[in-house]
C-alpha cells in the first residue's frame, strides 16, 4: 500500500474505529491463512474475536476511504476475499437479516 493510502486509512481509524484497526484485521487473516490445509479450521480465533470480524472492519474502513486509497486497499481485500472464499463453504442456512450483505459471515469454516 502506498504512504497516501496508509494516512487516509489512518484517518478513517481515528475517526471510525481505532488506531491500527486496518492492521489488526490483516493480521487476523494472514494468521488464519497460515494454517496448513485446504480449509479454514474451527469457526473461532478466540471466542468473540472471529475473522469475519476483521473483514467487518475493512468493510467499514472501505466505506469511508477516498478514491484512490479505497482502491488500493480494495486489491488487498479482494486477495483476502478470494482467499478466504477459496477456503471456506457456503452455508445458506445460516444468512440472517444481521448478516445482509456480508456475504462472508455465510461461510462455514469447518469441515
Amino acid at each position: 500500500m502506498s504512504a497516501r493510502t496508509r494516512a487516509a486509512i489512518r484517518r478513517v481509524e481515528a475517526e471510525r474505529l481505532w488506531p491500527d484497526a486496518v492492521a489488526v484485521a490483516l493480521s487476523r487473516f494472514d494468521g488464519a491463512f497460515a494454517e496448513p490445509g485446504r480449509y479454514l479450521s474451527g469457526p473461532y480465533e478466540s471466542p468473540g474475536i472471529e475473522i469475519e470480524d476483521g473483514r467487518d472492519d475493512l468493510d467499514e474502513v472501505l466505506r469511508y476511504l477516498p478514491g484512490g486509497a479505497r482502491v488500493d486497499l480494495g486489491r488487498l481485500v479482494a486477495r483476502i476475499d478470494a482467499e478466504f472464499e477459496r477456503r471456506t463453504l457456503p452455508d445458506p442456512g445460516w444468512a440472517s437479516e444481521w448478516t445482509a450483505g456480508r456475504w462472508w459471515w455465510w461461510r462455514i469454516r469447518e469441515r
